[in-house]
């Protein structure tokens, strides 16, 4: 077998730990050759095509190395791609032709929903065997239980709640962390149980700023000056609820985010300095966290034995905690969003947290 490996969309810790693994288990034990491809498919087309052979040596530090050393790009889509006149041009065929120049029996793409829909429309319009390997610190594809790169990133943005937690409670301020999160609140959810967060707005749940200013002022009054906010940069107040997503996005961009609109809303209502820091892309770098490193590599072996037993055309997955396959046309169907009914959210509210709704 001669496969190629890729990493596409944004970066994640824990990708590096999914290529070590495919390389090692390919190479050493099923004697392929296995192929990086640069800068997810961009790297096949041939004005810059770059595509280097991977070997054991090839691994060496890889697994608690964050990034990825064969670079991504979310700005590569083969089937709408940028020309240089700013049109966009359909350059699939031209990829699958690189694909059979080169030699590969496959690609083994590791990538968000986007990076598996490209993947599976190659496969389907183009006859490119792929192999999908689910990869996005915001764990909301709903065919996993979890991605790699989560628990990371929330990680990171505990540690940021802990440390303005000490700097809020100095300063009797208000303090408002912004964490990745555009269409699901997993990461604000889980760092604001973990980093004990009075407040944790999500976009499932449309906010009441007052609601909000209620818990301060209930902190305020049994001498609690200070109050952490942890917000998800697709949180928007209930006012926009009904909004079309143009003009959610032209507010979110208008305050400066997530964070900012939500200051913004509480500056009337909160007798107090109100601070927002936004966490930003720290949140997908540093070295990944050893429950990240433990699930990549597991993806990155049964990606392999996806490809030795032929079953192109699925992606990994977890799932009761047995790593599989599932087919790519259900793995890129649904996004799944926090339950808002769920045990976290419970357990959220009975520890005191508010998510700015009417519950």
């Amino acid at each position: 077998m001669r496969v190629g490996i890729l990493t596409g969309g944004g970066d994640a810790p824990g990708l590096n730990a999914v290529i070590r693994a495919f390389v090692k288990r390919a190479t050493v034990q099923l004697g392929w050759e296995v192929w990086g491809i640069e800068d997810s498919f961009n790297g096949l087309f041939a004005e810059r095509r770059r595509v280097w052979r991977l070997g054991p040596l090839d691994c060496r530090g890889l697994l608690a190395r964050g990034g990825t050393v064969l670079g991504t790009t979310n700005r590569g889509d083969p089937f709408d791609y940028p020309s240089a006149h700013g049109s966009r041009t359909d350059r699939a065929a031209e990829l699958a032709q690189a694909v059979r120049e080169l030699g590969l029996d496959g690609l083994v793409c590791i990538g968000g929903d986007g990076t598996q829909r490209i993947a599976w429309r190659l496969m389907q319009a183009h006859g490119v065997p792929v192999v999908g390997v689910p990869k996005t610190i915001d764990n909301d594809l709903e065919a996993t239980d979890s991605t790699f790169g989560f628990q990371s990133a929330v990680a990171v943005a505990t540690d940021a709640l802990d440390r303005l937690h000490d700097t809020a409670e100095s300063h009797d301020r208000v303090m408002l962390l912004e964490v990745m999160g555009r269409d699901t609140g997993h990461i604000a959810l889980e760092a604001g149980l973990a980093g004990g967060a009075d407040a944790i707005l999500i976009p499932e749940i449309p906010y009441r700023p007052g609601r909000v200013a209620s818990k301060i002022h209930l902190r305020r009054a049994i001498g609690r000056a200070f109050s952490i906010v942890v917000v998800a940069e697709g949180a928007v107040p209930h006012a926009l609820r009904e909004a079309d997503p143009a003009a959610r996005k032209q507010a979110l961009d208008d305050a400066g985010g997530a964070a900012g609109l939500a200051m913004a809303s509480l500056r009337p209502l909160v007798d107090a300095e109100i601070r927002a820091v936004v966490l930003g892309h720290v949140q997908r770098g540093g070295s990944p966290i050893p429950a990240d490193r433990v699930l990549a590599t597991r993806f990155g072996v049964v990606a392999a034995d996806l490809v030795q037993a032929g079953r192109w055309g699925q992606m990994v997955r977890l799932r009761h905690g047995v790593v599989d396959g599932v087919p790519l046309a259900e793995a890129t169907r649904r996004v799944r969003p926090v339950d808002i009914d769920g045990e976290k959210v419970k357990v959220a509210r009975a520890v005191g947290a508010t998510f700015g709704d009417m519950a």
